[in-house]
């Protein structure tokens, strides 16, 4: 792979999150610690109208308020004074909130933040009609004791103006959940391509000056994935689209997946990682239980130092099964524990330690919440930190008393192994036979069934496990596997590939003996799949938290 095509790849990205950026009804812009502007989306030029001199990174705060105030967008009075001042009200306290009447007169209000870093964040939009709404409701209530007949009829009025102003903020709502759908799908698309790609470049390179590099941006690539997970999945969890589902589960599943997808980072950073099993069923949503783990055990991780230990265990606490996840990172105060579940903040030992934007234990809150849970958390700065959360048991239900040991080398050896890949995406295709063709397989790839049986690829060739996207352009990939049962045999293993998180997928492929891989894959947790399956070791229909 050249380095025109890492550049494409990550420009791809890039582009995509700026899309998405630039559908937002909100103004919105980041500065830097010195104040010069580092990004804007379109609406930002839009509802300031600004000239493109004034939206090319690195232009100063001050120029762009400046021009503002010379414009008479600021008021009347000496353009550096009224600059001065509209400076200091966006920067002087860590968050601030703002209204001033645009060019035209609209009424714009202003949501300001400062970063742990030291810069600002500011995003703003149009509330003029919410304002006409609360001026017509004051002057109301001052005429309410002198005419009541008004009274009545101005209250029977706004209350209209409330329901169809709800209408369309459910319609907004339900807009925005399409959206999110839509977008979580086209953002992850290239970012998995990507991320496959900087896999097979991290293992082709690991002996060779370039490994640095290729770890890098396999780095970089990672923060990318990390911050677009927790935005997608706050904005699922805002808007209701995702919804608890509980069912019993043996908690030894989630132990499990623990050391597929973390084993190799805690290794990486030579983190000792100790798990402790139970023979215990619960009753919760699996998947989101999973999600919490995930993120205690990557935070854990991430801001523990080389050298560490990890502890994710279990044991009874009456009713119910306590499971820890215990570091011995950086830990924090006691103060600090009413900081680290909001949004955007980050201590800033860990600042340091990680790139981020602290949405990691908020989504960790939410998902606690939704799903009626206990989770309990102490921690001594420098030393390290226990979460403990609290799941109802199912009694008189046992599944296996430990997770099973990590995979030897040779359990993960592919060599030999034939596989069918079916994806939509020319890239992801590209991406994936080289990663996969490094570890020995023996791979063929095609974008539809049609082509598949154009170019006659399964004719004197059976596959012995199926690689398939579950959004293809004519067909679902569900329905692709059932095709390709139906003409090879009904024994055939398959792996879901999908950049859809919904638990109703994973439903439809469980009932159908189908495993699932949520995108970005992950190269490790695909390999442990991929040698599982092969092997006849993981159950069919299992999913595998990505």
């Amino acid at each position: 792979m050249t380095n025109a095509e890492i550049a494409a790849s990550g420009a791809g990205v890039d582009a995509a999150l700026r899309r998405a950026a630039d559908v937002m009804p909100q103004g919105l812009a980041l500065f830097d610690a010195a104040m010069r502007l580092v990004v804007a989306n379109r609406r930002y030029g839009e509802l300031l109208e600004l000239p493109e001199a004034c939206l090319v990174p690195g232009v100063s705060l001050q120029d762009i308020a400046l021009f503002l105030a010379e414009r008479g967008d600021l008021g009347a009075g000496d353009p550096a004074v009224l600059a001065a001042q509209r400076i200091a009200m966006l920067t002087l306290t860590p968050e601030s909130v703002s209204q001033r009447q645009g060019r035209f007169g609209q009424v714009l209000e202003f949501h300001a933040r400062r970063m742990p870093d030291g810069g600002l964040t500011v995003s703003f939009a149009d509330v003029s009609a919410r304002v006409a709404v609360e001026a017509e409701l004051e002057r109301v209530n001052l005429s309410l004791e002198e005419r009541v007949g008004e009274r009545t009829a101005a209250l029977t009025r706004v209350n209209a103006e409330l329901e169809i102003a709800r209408a369309k903020a459910d319609a907004a709502n339900l807009d925005k959940t399409r959206f999110l759908a839509a977008a979580s799908h086209d953002l992850l698309q290239p970012l998995n391509a990507a991320r496959l790609y900087t896999a097979t470049l991290v293992e082709r390179t690991a002996d060779s000056g370039l490994a640095e590099l290729a770890g890098s941006i396999e780095a970089s690539l990672g923060a990318v994935e990390e911050i677009m997970t927790a935005l997608l999945d706050i904005s699922r969890l805002d808007s209701g689209a995702l919804q608890p589902r509980a069912a019993p589960f043996a908690i030894s599943e989630l132990l499990k997946k623990v050391e597929v997808e973390f084993g190799p980072p805690a290794r990486a950073k030579s983190i000792e990682v100790r798990l402790v099993g139970s023979d215990g069923m619960v009753l919760s949503d699996r998947l989101l239980v999973g999600r919490i783990l995930q993120n205690l055990v990557s935070n854990a991780i991430k801001y523990t130092r080389p050298g560490g230990r990890l502890l994710v265990g279990c044991r009874r606490h009456g009713a119910r099964l306590r499971l820890d996840i215990i570091d011995t990172g950086i830990g924090f105060s006691r103060e600090q524990q009413g900081l680290i579940f909001n949004e955007f903040s980050r201590l800033e030992q860990g600042a340091r330690m990680a790139p981020g934007l602290g949405l990691g234990l908020s989504i960790v809150q939410r998902l606690v919440a939704a799903l009626g849970l206990g989770l309990e958390l102490d921690s001594v700065e420098g030393r390290g930190s226990r979460f403990s959360l609290y799941l109802p048991l199912v009694h008189g239900a046992y599944a296996a008393a430990s997770p099973a040991p990590p995979a030897s080398a040779a359990a993960l050896n592919l060599s030999g192994v034939r596989l069918l890949c079916v994806d939509n995406e020319a890239a992801i295709l590209e991406a994936m036979s080289g990663l996969v063709g490094g570890w020995g397989c023996e791979m063929r790839v095609a974008r539809s069934l049609k082509e598949i049986s154009r170019d006659g690829l399964i004719e004197g060739w059976l596959p012995d496990l199926v690689l398939m996207d579950y959004h293809l352009d004519q067909t679902s990939g569900l329905d692709a596997i059932e095709w390709l049962r139906h003409n090879i045999g009904g024994h055939l293993p398959a792996i879901l590939l999908t950049a859809d998180h919904s638990p109703q997928v994973r439903t439809l492929a469980e009932e159908r003996g189908i495993a699932v891989i949520t995108k970005p894959v992950k190269p490790a947790a695909l390999r442990a799949a991929i040698a599982g399956l092969w092997r006849g070791q993981s159950p069919a229909g299992s999913s595998v938290s990505n």
